[in-house]
């Protein structure tokens, strides 16, 4: 009996972190005109330190991804990437100065049932950006999810990090957000009427911003009906 309740217990922490798993970029903070720019796309939970590797089945499961990159000007640039151990890595060669946007968006993953774990039948829309910076006077992120979530970087400061999340390009109010780094520390924060949310950055690191929202609207992917979409934005900061 009490080999069989270890079994479950392991089965429901397996599901329950496959779950909590997320995709993010990550790009070095400065770039340089016709010099290479390299971007990476990780999936995993970058506090616990799990990266899942790319011919594992977690990664399988989500590298229907679209990457691009939006310039100053709103150009938008797609992206090939080509795997590596526990990354897809792609590059990027500026041809100007101004503030670059990485953009990953995957709404092309399976209908997932976890009605055994009381979270219920569902669609999965992924959504992540970084930015990195060329020459001086950096600008806002690109917003570009018609369909879901996303961090917009707004700082105007070093030292102090303003975000704003949007939902269908609308501001989306009083929601969750949290920032993490490695060795299990993270901050929980809500974002205010506007959507707005503003920290300062104890350490010099690579930080993981992370925003979901539960989309109660059912409908049908691949012939597979699902009761709700579960939207997942995440911002990486190096």
């Amino acid at each position: 009996m009490q080999k069989t309740l270890i079994t479950i217990v392991l089965i429901a922490f397996t599901a329950t972190k496959s779950f909590a798993h997320y995709l993010w970029v990550e790009t070095a903070p400065t770039g340089h005109i016709g010099k290479e720019q390299l971007i990476k796309v990780h999936f995993g939970e970058y506090t616990y330190g799990v990266i899942e590797k790319v011919n594992g089945d977690a990664f399988n499961n989500v590298n229907q991804f679209d990457l691009w990159v939006v310039d100053a000007k709103g150009n938008k640039t797609a992206l090939k990437t080509t795997a590596q151990d526990d990354y897809y890595l792609a590059k990027f060669t500026p041809k100007a100065n101004g503030t670059f946007t990485v953009i990953l968006n995957n709404n092309k993953i399976d209908v997932i049932d976890y009605t055994q774990y009381d979270f219920g039948i569902f669609k999965t829309h992924y959504h992540s950006t970084a930015k990195f910076q060329v020459g001086k006077n950096s600008n806002e992120t690109v917003a570009l999810n018609d369909s879901g979530i996303v961090v917009k970087d707004i700082s105007k400061s070093k030292n102090e990090v303003k975000l704003q999340v949007l939902f269908k390009n609308e501001p989306l109010a009083k929601n969750e957000l949290k920032v993490f780094v490695s060795d299990l520390w993270s901050k929980t924060l809500e974002t205010d009427e506007n959507g707005y949310v503003s920290f300062k950055l104890p350490w010099e690191t690579k930080y993981i911003i992370e925003t979901t929202k539960k989309e109660e609207v059912p409908g049908k992917y691949k012939d597979e009906d699902y009761e709700f979409i579960w939207h997942c934005a995440t911002y990486s900061i190096q």
